[in-house]
């Protein structure tokens, strides 16, 4: 996880904005086989202490990885990783 290794992998300098660098971060890590499919991924408060950023800036990362079809949000229950499409 990113607060395992130290310092969180955004970058604020970059010329990308920061939901979709904690997106990018979260699909590789759902890509690398790190998060698997019906893994049930940290809070939202949980994942912005992590990372190091605003709750709204996670909240817009998971709705990006929502969007790509790689999480899916149930109410009442969390916030898991989707099985990869075939």
């Amino acid at each position: 996880m990113a607060g395992e290794q130290g310092a969180a992998p955004i970058d604020p300098t970059k010329a990308i904005y920061v939901y979709m660098q904690v997106a990018d971060h979260i699909a590789a890590r759902i890509i690398a086989g790190e998060l698997r499919p019906g893994a049930r991924l940290a809070g939202e408060r949980d994942l912005a202490e992590e990372y190091r950023v605003a709750i709204g800036t996670v909240r817009r990362a998971i709705q990006e990885l929502r969007d790509r079809g790689l999480l899916v949000t149930l109410p009442a229950k969390g916030t898991f990783v989707t099985e990869p499409a075939e």
